[in-house]
């Protein structure tokens, strides 16, 4: 049996679909063990695994990112990362590349040092990282231990050719393409960061393992083994890096449990809203941008006002009160409106006729498993090209956030619900230039239901039995 180890950062979206493939390694026969910040113990046990204390990044996400407790420098920058998000998209981006510096290698020696001492203690055949824990691959990568790779975002968030930049989207939605001037400067800050980084990745590999080998590029530093993507194998998607067995898992979503996994009160009000037929309409903007109450404000009245007779189910994050003015909100009243501060998406997903979220990994590829269009708003991160994908997937439309009109919000809902599962939703027409070099991207017309198929025929076993024997290969193979 072998022994795993999977690193998580202490984000809850990125230790989720962690801890369900891990529970899916479990299942295929591995000891796991997740190592995380004590906040996410709970979740190991209750997934069936161990847990070891170790914490990567002074950042961290509990849940709702405005109720996670942070010193003052972390809260400050969740502000001003919230207030640049309101100015746009490469505002929003500039302002997650100079909070890199501080977020992605904060204090290496230290998480070098603990994850030798884990070692020693778990003596793990294997470990699991999150792509974005840089110290993590970079301390793995220094100590000589074997290791894959997940990539808990848009597959593009693993550069593999020169012209590539963590922190640059490859591709954007129409709705939301900046002008050649913005990106000319997204794209010198991004350079710049990538610099940077390799620089100190050549720096501490040269201090603390002098024969190792030096990382090229420390974006694209991963597992020569095996990397997972936690998304679909999309045809338009830049190839993966050459070397490392490439995993597309497609969702890493939980099982079914009991009642669709609805506890009765969810259970309840679903049934509730959903009386007489009427759709439910599902919307969240993940841990960090449910902050955003401007934004789901304009959610709400466009879904109730202008999507048609819709019930709605809102995530609200520490905005709930924020919301009770809501003159859409009040209207409607308790047998078309649930808010809470968070909701059971992926088990609320099956009832639903449409969701409208940010353009976030997990939303996107839960979606797809349950095979619900979505209006998509990025703000932020890789949402844009995750945006870009659903719509030239014909899994959902993208508006801009910023400059939402209810009416467009609810025309939009309105043409999902429409639409039987086979239809076409995305690109149509002439190919236009979408991604960052101004070539030309064909439309790939597939309909939501077929892409649904290919995501649910993958998953977290799927990728759980392929990342085992491919990593029993690395793990015994004769030097």
């Amino acid at each position: 049996m072998p022994r795993v180890v999977v690193v998580s950062p202490p984000f809850s979206s990125h230790a989720q679909p962690l801890t369900v493939l891990g529970a899916a390694l479990r299942e295929a026969g591995a000891e796991v063990h997740l190592a995380c910040a004590p906040a996410f113990a709970g979740p190991a046990h209750e997934a069936g695994l161990g847990f070891a204390e170790l914490t990567v990044t002074r950042n961290a996400n509990h849940g709702i990112a405005e109720r996670t407790v942070q010193d003052h420098a972390e809260a400050a920058r969740l502000t001003e990362f919230l207030a640049a998000t309101r100015e746009g998209a490469v505002p929003a981006l500039l302002t997650q590349a100079r909070h890199r510096r501080a977020d992605l290698l904060a204090d290496p020696e230290r998480v070098l040092a603990d994850l030798a001492d884990l070692h020693d203690r778990l003596r793990p055949d294997w470990y699991l990282v999150d792509q974005l824990s840089y110290p993590v691959t970079l301390a793995l990568h220094c100590l000589g231990l074997p290791f894959a790779t997940f990539c808990p975002g848009h597959p593009s968030y693993l550069p593999s050719t020169p012209d590539a930049f963590f922190g640059l989207p490859y591709a954007w939605p129409k709705s939301l393409r900046p002008s050649a001037a913005r990106l000319a400067e997204l794209r010198t800050t991004v350079e710049a960061n990538d610099l940077a980084f390799t620089r100190l990745f050549t720096r501490f590999v040269g201090e603390h393992a002098p024969g190792a080998a030096v990382p090229g590029r420390a974006f694209a530093l991963c597992s020569p083994h095996a990397v997972v993507f936690n998304y679909p194998r999309l045809r338009w998607l830049p190839a993966p890096p050459a070397g490392p067995a490439a995993l597309y898992a497609g969702h890493c979503t939980r099982p079914d449990g009991p009642n669709g996994g609805l506890d009765p009160q969810w259970a309840q009000a679903v049934r509730l809203l959903g009386a007489r037929e009427r759709p439910i309409v599902l919307v969240a903007l993940g841990t960090f941008l449910s902050a955003r109450d401007d934004v789901l404000r304009g959610v709400a009245e466009g879904v109730l006002r202008h999507a048609g007779d819709v019930s709605l189910i809102m995530a609200a994050g520490a905005r709930v009160d924020a919301l009770r003015d809501s003159p859409a909100l009040r209207a409607a009243g308790p047998d078309r409106v649930r808010v809470a501060a968070s909701v059971p998406q992926q088990a609320l997903l099956p009832h639903v006729g449409a969701m409208v979220h940010h353009g976030g990994n997990n939303s996107f590829t839960e979606c797809l498993r349950a095979g619900v269009p979505a209006v998509l708003l990025p703000f932020s991160s890789d949402q844009f090209a995750v945006a870009h994908d659903a719509e030239l997937a014909g899994a959902g439309i993208c508006l801009d956030p910023n400059t939402l009109r209810p009416q467009a919000l609810g025309a939009a809902v309105a043409a999902l619900l429409a639409r039987p599962p086979e239809a076409d939703l995305g690109v149509t027409g002439p190919t236009e230039p979408t991604g960052p070099s101004g070539l030309s991207r064909p439309p790939e017309p597939s309909g939501l239901s077929r892409l649904t198929a290919e995501v649910r025929a993958h998953g977290p076993e799927w990728a759980a039995e392929r990342l085992l024997a491919v990593m029993d290969r690395a793990t015994t193979a004769p030097d």
